[in-house]
């Protein structure tokens, strides 16, 4: 069913920026510091992992598709 055979790590990975994106983007975050260190951190880990040189990692989409299935996670405050 899944069109590109992420590897698990690589995914949790981008779960975890997600999530600290989101802890980031909220006003007057705590620890902004350590979250954009780890921003950073997980940006370079995400960008150079291996998946990407296969050939399955070659299409664009693949990236497309890791952001959007990860992303669920995201909440909507309508309050």
């Amino acid at each position: 069913m899944d069109r590109f055979p992420f590897p698990d790590d690589l995914i949790e990975a981008q779960r975890e920026w997600h999530a600290a994106y989101r802890a980031l983007a909220v006003p007057r975050p705590r620890h902004a510091t350590e979250l954009r260190r780890r921003l950073l951190l997980l940006s370079v880990r995400i960008e150079w992992h291996p998946f990407w040189s296969t050939p399955a990692g070659w299409s664009p989409a693949a990236r497309v598709e890791l952001r959007r299935m990860t992303a669920g996670d995201r909440r909507t405050d309508a309050a």
